[in-house]
C-alpha cells in the first residue's frame, strides 16, 4: 500500500484537455495555448511530452494555459495583453532541474510568489510558499540573508515549500538552500557552481524565470479570475489591484461617531511604516480571513483563511511564539522544539531546556513586541485589535471602514500604538 501512495505521488497523468482553449467576452475572444514540457523519459530515455502531473490531487488531471492572443477591454479596464507570461510561459530550458516534474499546486504556489515579489523589488527579497500561501517572507540586505529570514520565521512550515527570490542565487544561498527540503526554488538566475550544490536534491524542481527583474511591472496590471461552481457555472471577476505602493498612500486612521471626531493620536515612525507597507504587500498573497505580525521587514506570525478576525489574530500570536521557540530551540540544541519536547517525554533530554526556551520566547512576546499588525478588512470590533495589542505591537494597518472604527481608535490610543488605514480590502479567497 504504501508503495502505491508513492507511486500515485509520482506519476504523471495523462489530460485530455484540448492544446488550445478559447474564452469569448461577446464579440472579443481571449485564445490560450496549452503549455507542455519534453524530457527524456526516466526508462527509454527517449523524449516525451508532459503536461502538468496532476492537479491539486493525484487522480485530477490537469493543464496549464498561456494566453497567446486577443485582446480584452470591459468598462474601460483593459486587460494583461497576450504573451506576457511568466509561471504559463515556463519553457523547458527554465527548468534547470525538473525535479518529480510540477504539478498544479507547485506552479500555483509559484504564482503566489511572484504575485508578492512584484510588490517588493527595492532591495533583496524571498517568500516561502505552502499551499498558496506565505510560510515566510523577508527583506535582507543579501538574498542569502533574506533567505534565512523567511526561512527562520517558520522553519516547520517552509518544509517542502516553494521559494522564490528576486535576486540572482549566489554559492551561499545556495548553500543554505541546499540544507533543506523543498519542492521548489526560482530566481532571475543562478550563479556559476549554484546548480551543482542545489541539485544534490534530486527532487527540486529548479527553475529560472529571467522576467523575475520586471516583476514590478505587473502591479497595474489586472487579469480575468476565474471561480468555477461545483454546479459547472462560473464567477468572473476582475483581479484585485492594490493602490497602496508607498508610505504617501496610507492615511492616519480617522473615524466620526455621534458627531465626535476621533483621530489616531500619532503618526507611525519610519521604521513603522517600513513594517506596515511590507507587511501589506505580503498581505496581497494571503488567504482571507488573515492577520499577519511583521516585524523588521520579517514575517513574525501568518493568521490565514479563517471565519472570524478575532480568532485569526489569534492565531497567528500563537504561530508568532511556536515559531519563536522553535528557532531558538533549532539555533541552541540543532533540533526542533517538537522533538524537544518529544526528547523530554522519553527522558533523553532535560526539561530545563525547554523551559529555557519557554522563558525566553515569553520573555519576547514571540517576537511581537514592537512589530506591525496587518489585517485584510477592517475590524468590527476592538477584541481584534487588542489580541495584537497585548501583545505589544506598535503599528497597525488596515483597510478602516468599520461602524467601530472610532472604538478600536480608541483602543489604539489608550496604548499609544500608531494605525493607518488603507481604504481598500484585500481578500483572497
Amino acid at each position: 500500500m504504501a508503495e502505491d501512495l508513492k507511486k500515485m505521488y509520482r506519476t504523471v497523468m495523462e489530460d485530455h484537455f484540448p492544446d488550445s482553449m478559447e474564452i469569448s467576452f461577446g464579440e472579443q475572444k481571449l485564445i490560450y495555448r496549452k503549455r507542455a514540457w519534453k524530457f527524456p523519459d526516466s526508462k527509454s530515455g527517449e523524449l516525451v511530452e508532459k503536461g502538468l502531473r496532476y492537479g491539486e490531487n493525484p487522480g485530477q488531471e490537469a493543464a496549464l494555459y498561456e494566453l497567446v492572443g486577443g485582446h480584452l477591454s470591459l468598462g474601460g479596464c483593459r486587460f494583461i495583453d497576450p504573451n506576457s507570461g511568466l509561471v504559463s510561459a515556463i519553457k523547458e530550458e527554465d527548468m534547470l532541474q525538473e525535479g518529480k516534474h510540477p504539478g498544479k499546486i507547485n506552479l500555483t504556489d509559484l504564482d503566489n510568489g511572484l504575485n508578492i515579489l512584484k510588490y517588493l523589488m527595492e532591495k533583496p527579497a524571498a517568500v516561502i510558499l505552502k499551499h498558496n500561501n506565505p510560510c515566510g517572507a523577508a527583506y535582507g540586505n543579501s538574498v542569502a540573508e533574506a533567505y534565512h529570514r523567511a526561512n527562520r520565521a517558520d522553519r516547520i512550515a517552509a518544509f517542502g515549500g516553494c521559494l522564490v527570490v528576486n535576486r540572482v542565487v549566489d554559492k551561499e544561498t545556495a548553500e543554505l538552500i541546499a540544507k533543506n527540503y523543498l519542492e521548489v526554488v526560482a530566481a532571475p538566475d543562478y550563479e556559476e557552481g549554484t546548480l551543482d550544490i542545489l541539485k544534490n536534491r534530486p527532487n527540486l524542481r529548479i527553475i529560472q524565470m529571467a522576467k523575475i527583474d520586471r516583476l514590478a511591472d505587473y502591479t497595474p496590471l489586472r487579469f480575468v479570475d476565474f471561480k468555477s461552481l461545483m454546479d459547472g457555472g462560473i464567477i468572473v471577476q476582475q483581479s484585485p489591484l492594490n493602490r497602496i505602493l508607498n508610505s504617501a498612500d496610507l492615511k492616519p486612521a480617522e473615524a466620526t461617531y455621534q458627531n465626535k471626531s476621533y483621530r489616531i493620536n500619532r503618526e507611525p515612525s519610519r521604521e513603522e511604516t517600513r513594517d506596515l507597507l511590507f507587511g501589506w504587500f505580503v498581505e496581497q498573497g494571503v488567504t482571507s480571513n488573515s492577520v499577519l505580525y511583521v516585524k523588521d521587514e520579517c514575517t513574525v506570525g501568518i493568521g490565514t483563511g479563517e471565519q472570524d478576525r478575532v480568532g485569526v489574530a489569534e492565531i497567528a500570536v500563537y504561530k508568532a511564539y511556536q515559531k519563536y521557540a522553535d528557532a531558538l530551540c533549532h539555533d541552541r540544541y540543532g533540533i526542533s522544539y517538537k522533538d524537544l519536547e518529544l526528547a523530554i517525554e522519553k527522558g533523553e533530554r532535560d526539561r530545563a531546556q525547554k523551559d529555557a526556551v519557554d522563558a525566553e520566547t515569553q520573555a519576547a512576546n514571540g517576537g511581537l513586541r514592537g512589530a506591525a499588525m496587518v489585517s485584510d478588512a477592517f475590524f468590527p470590533f476592538r477584541d481584534g485589535i487588542d489580541v495584537g495589542i497585548r501583545q505589544g505591537i506598535s503599528a497597525v494597518v488596515q483597510p478602516g471602514g468599520s461602524m467601530r472604527d472610532w472604538e478600536v481608535i480608541e483602543a489604539c490610543n489608550e496604548a499609544n500604538v500608531t494605525m493607518v488605514f488603507t481604504g481598500q480590502r484585500a481578500f483572497k479567497h
